[in-house]
């Protein structure tokens, strides 16, 4: 994960070294269950002017961020995946307003790859998984 001296700055330029196998392996089992979903929501998400940057965030516990979009069990699924952009990001002080550019140079092309936005345990943060081919 990059840090940057601003402690509101939270990104990442790939999928964080932070991330261990084990999770990573968690949540590609889970993604799996959902990707069509959550490509069919990137699309309309950017198709409707909303955001170019959308973001998913996954978690297994509560969290105030994003609008549930497929709730835990829902699909055979074990986590929550709720749907949000970076406005919400800049506006709950996660990514400081001067990393913004940053965030973005960083997005992957999102017709081929999810941003997830992971909370787990200790872990929190972007991971780019790309959407299985059809």
């Amino acid at each position: 994960m990059i840090h940057h001296s601003n402690e509101n700055v939270l990104l990442d330029d790939a999928n964080s070294p932070d991330i261990n196998k084990r999770l990573m392996g968690l949540i590609s089992a889970d993604f799996v269950l959902v990707a069509d979903q959550l490509k069919e929501a990137s699309y309309q998400i950017r198709k409707r002017g909303f955001s170019d940057y959308p973001i998913f965030v996954a978690s297994q516990r509560p969290l105030e961020l994003g609008q549930l979009l497929i709730g835990a069990k829902e699909l055979a699924n074990a986590w929550d995946y709720k749907a949000t952009f970076v406005d919400e990001f800049v506006q709950r002080q996660l990514i400081g307003p001067e990393s913004v550019e940053l965030f973005k140079e960083h997005y992957k092309n999102p017709d081929e790859y999810c941003c997830l936005f992971v909370v787990h345990n200790e872990f929190a943060g972007f991971v780019y998984i790309p959407f299985p081919e059809d």
